[in-house]
């Protein structure tokens, strides 16, 4: 099983001005909700506001409700409308599959091989500065 990933640049964000992410941060929403919905079903505005405080501003709500239903899709999250809340609408809970469980060990895999690669790139920059 393998990650998708979005190539391209995101503008704006949840409650952020406009500003450009690069691919590579914006590959991390995948992993990023897979493990917010590890740890516990939640509501999109939950999920959004999670992200907000990991510092993932700049991600478009539109972009993160597209990639739940893309992984919906994958069947990597399910989700049920939550009907048992007293005011306003009914909202959509998400949780994580068994599936989302292996695309998530997957996911942990290629961030420390990458990780690693950051490092060892990071380190000869560096370098090169001296």
């Amino acid at each position: 099983m393998m990650p998708r990933h979005r190539r391209g640049w995101v503008m704006g964000g949840f409650g952020a001005p406009p500003e450009r992410r690069s691919p590579l941060t914006v590959s991390l929403l995948e992993p990023a909700l897979l493990v917010l919905l590890k740890e516990q079903p939640r509501h999109g505005y939950t999920l959004l506001s999670d992200l907000e405080t990991w510092g993932m501003t700049f991600i478009h709500p539109s972009v993160v409700y597209r990639t739940l239903r893309d992984m919906e899709s994958l069947e990597w999250v399910q989700s049920d409308w939550d009907t048992a809340q007293t005011q306003g609408p009914p909202r959509r809970t998400y949780r994580l599959t068994a599936q989302g469980e292996e695309a998530l060990q997957y996911w942990q895999r290629e961030l420390e091989k990458t990780q690693g690669l950051i490092s060892q790139l990071l380190e000869r920059m560096t370098k090169e500065r001296r």
